[in-house]
């Protein structure tokens, strides 16, 4: 029954591609693009499939997830989208878990929860903020740019698909960004108005250990 129902909410978000299409990739001047140096009498349609999907969604149902995992079907890991403007992304989410705020900087983001609620939002940039519970069968947009995040505050596991208008819509994480890639602590203690510890006790937490 699972399947089933994962392949029906496939065939309508297929379906509602074109319109995700016109977010504004590059138009191609052919039917597709192979990668370099494929000859194309050898290209079947095995080019066109992607199943990376597939073994997320059983890992899924054999064993309890941990953590929030994104499974990306973007150009990188599927390069028949290039040239398409259309990708996706399987969200999974154990109780308490968040996808953490960031932007999609080629994209926007329609998001279907599939199993679960999802707790979500962005901020525009006036500065106002948009929040919405979602139910199973419900969608969400974020437009593109925007800050965002999806939070499941339950007590049960909670599944999303979204949709994106580039075959590489990209993703910026906002805490990763500001506090784990080297921007001096007394910038930030300044942006922040707070001290140098604070800021890293932040980085220490966002910052993998040297090995």
């Amino acid at each position: 029954m699972a399947a089933i129902k994962y392949s029906a909410v496939f065939l309508v978000l297929a379906l509602s591609a074109p319109l995700a299409a016109l977010a504004g990739d590059p138009d191609i001047l052919g039917d597709y693009i192979l990668p370099a140096n494929t000859d194309p009498a050898t290209v079947t349609g095995a080019f066109f499939t992607h199943t990376g999907f597939r073994a997320a969604m059983t890992m899924n149902m054999s064993m309890p997830m941990t953590s929030f995992t994104a499974t990306k079907a973007s150009m990188a890991e599927f390069p028949a989208l290039d040239g398409q403007s259309v990708s996706y992304a399987l969200l999974m989410f154990p109780p308490g878990a968040v996808n953490p705020m960031h932007t999609h900087p080629r994209a926007a983001e329609l998001l279907l929860v599939l199993d679960g609620a999802l707790s979500v939002g962005f901020v525009d940039t006036a500065g106002r903020l948009f929040t919405q519970d979602l139910a199973a069968g419900e969608m969400f947009v974020f437009p593109k740019g925007m800050v965002h995040w999806q939070f499941n505050q339950g007590s049960k596991p909670a599944t999303g698909l979204s949709a994106f208008g580039s075959a590489a819509a990209g993703l910026v994480s906002v805490p990763v960004t500001v506090f784990g890639t080297g921007i001096a602590d007394d910038v930030l203690a300044k942006s922040f108005k707070t001290d140098v510890a604070t800021i890293q006790k932040l980085k220490a937490g966002l910052t993998p250990p040297k090995k």
